[in-house]
C-alpha cells in the first residue's frame, strides 16, 4: 500500500508543472566584452575575463530568469597600464566595487530561440535596465560534460556616464556597445 501512495504522490507532483531547468554558468567559455570609439581615433576593445552565476530555463514555458556576476577586476584590454587605469577609482573602482551585476527575470523567446532579455544592469552600485539583444542561441546534451549545455550571444549599449564611469565623455565615447558570451551547463 506504501509503495502505490508514493507512486501516486509521485506521479502528481510530477503533473503539477514543469520546472525550470537550472544551469551554471561556465567560467571557462564565458566572458563580459566591451567596444567604444577610442578619441576618435579607432574602436577599442576589450573584456572581463571572470564571468560567474546561473541560468534558470523552462522551455516549455518560455520563461526563465538569470543572475551573472563580472568581476570588475578581471578587466583585459591588453594592456596592464590601462588595466590599472580603469580599475582605479576614476572609472570602475574595482576595490570598492569588486562586481558588476546582470539580472533579468524577462527572457523573451520567439518560439524555441531566445531573442532578448531584460533586466537590471549595475555598476558601482547604479542600476538601469537594459534589454540585451540575443544573436546566437543553442541548447543540446555536450558529450564533453555529459550533461546538457546551453549557450548565447548577445549585445547592448549603454551610456558609461549613466553608471559613473565616464571620465573624458566625449573625447572618449559616452556610448559603449557590451557583448556577451555565456554557455552554461545544467546541474
Amino acid at each position: 500500500m506504501f509503495r502505490k501512495c508514493l507512486l501516486l504522490l509521485l506521479c502528481c507532483t510530477g503533473m503539477s508543472g514543469y520546472a525550470a531547468d537550472k544551469y551554471i554558468v561556465d567560467q571557462e567559455h564565458t566572458y563580459s566584452n566591451f567596444e567604444y570609439k577610442h578619441w576618435g581615433l579607432s574602436l577599442q576593445r576589450g573584456r572581463f575575463d571572470k564571468n560567474s552565476g546561473s541560468i534558470e530555463l523552462d522551455m516549455e514555458n518560455k520563461t526563465g530568469s538569470l543572475q551573472i556576476a563580472i568581476e570588475a577586476d578581471s578587466i583585459n584590454t591588453g594592456s596592464d597600464t590601462f588595466n590599472n587605469i580603469l580599475r582605479s577609482a576614476s572609472f570602475f573602482n574595482a576595490e570598492k566595487y569588486p562586481k558588476i551585476f546582470f539580472q533579468s527575470n524577462k527572457l523573451v523567446f520567439n518560439e524555441d530561440k531566445l531573442v532578448q532579455v531584460e533586466g537590471d544592469l549595475t555598476i558601482k552600485d547604479v542600476t538601469r535596465k537594459v534589454t540585451v539583444d540575443i544573436t546566437q542561441f543553442e541548447c543540446r546534451f555536450m558529450i564533453l560534460y555529459l550533461k546538457r549545455a546551453c549557450g548565447a550571444n548577445g549585445n547592448t549599449k549603454i551610456l558609461r556616464s549613466d553608471y559613473g564611469v565616464g571620465r573624458y565623455v566625449p573625447f572618449v565615447s559616452d556610448e559603449v556597445t557590451l557583448s556577451f558570451s555565456v554557455e552554461a551547463i545544467k546541474e
